[in-house]
């Protein structure tokens, strides 16, 4: 697990959506995982920057989404649906047949939850799954006491989650108004992708980023699963890496690459 630690959100989102663009670049056909919330909001807003600013192409890119609320319609102002429109597809040249998000109002959320697996599958796979991060360690609606071995299912929402998103997206003292089901990608789902890239950022944030990166891996805390996968990248800003043990080696480990590398691809320039 790569850990960054930078100043701020703001460089958190330029870093975020810098790793998503060269993705692209390197794989114009690439699939991604998207999140929603207010962490990847501004990773969003610089990716659009990107298509119109420098001519970023999202046509052949698909995307799956990590998950919805169970009983929304996709027009509903607070379904994810709506959510990444908004923020995302509605802003860059996205093909819609490609685009993925579950679907809150099947008839049949199992029936639903096992196509999308398959869509993932036909796919190739996702190659780069965006996170961020509850307050209680869950990632996707995996709330604690999620097998890491889940798949795309419906999961029932914790009280924490719904007082959590009723403040982002109805206000406060609006929980009453919080579906209390989801549809969600599953931890293996997500560790099936060839990358992740997990986002946290705040001083709220610090007490669940210790214990997912440094504590033991555990079903109470979905995202300590990402401990055992390959390729994770992890970006906090100073706030959310505030409670880290090891904050001052990850800080050490990133200058060491920034001396290393450019040394390195040096060395293999004369070599050549």
């Amino acid at each position: 697990m790569e850990i960054i630690i930078v100043a701020d959100a703001q460089q958190m989102s330029e870093m975020a959506a810098g790793i998503i663009r060269d993705q692209i670049l390197v794989k114009p056909d690439c699939v991604l995982g998207l999140a929603t919330g207010s962490t990847p909001e501004a990773t969003y807003k610089r990716l659009v920057r990107h298509h119109t600013e420098d001519g970023l192409d999202f046509s052949q890119v698909t995307t799956f989404n990590l998950d919805e609320y169970l009983g929304l319609p996709p027009t509903h102002e607070q379904s994810y649906h709506t959510f990444m429109q908004d923020r995302l597809f509605n802003h860059v040249n996205v093909d819609p047949t490609r685009v993925h998000v579950p679907k809150g109002m099947s008839a049949d959320p199992e029936a639903f939850a096992s196509w999308y697996e398959d869509e993932i599958e036909a796919s190739g796979g996702i190659d780069l799954q965006l996170l961020g991060i509850g307050g209680d360690g869950h990632i996707g609606f995996n709330e604690p006491g999620s097998s890491l071995s889940s798949r795309t299912r419906v999961k029932t929402l914790t009280k924490q989650t719904i007082e959590d998103n009723a403040r982002l997206f109805f206000g406060e003292g609006q929980e009453h108004l919080v579906p209390r089901f989801s549809i969600t990608m599953g931890v293996a789902t997500i560790l099936d992708a060839q990358r992740i890239l997990l986002l946290a950022a705040g001083a709220q944030k610090a007490p669940i980023c210790q214990k997912f990166i440094e504590g033991p891996v555990t079903s109470m805390v979905t995202a300590s699963a990402l401990q055992l996968h390959p390729a994770v990248t992890v970006i906090l800003d100073e706030a959310a890496a505030s409670k880290l043990e090891h904050r001052g080696y990850y800080k050490w480990v990133q200058e060491q690459k920034k001396e290393e590398y450019p040394a390195a691809l040096r060395r293999i320039a004369q070599a050549l």
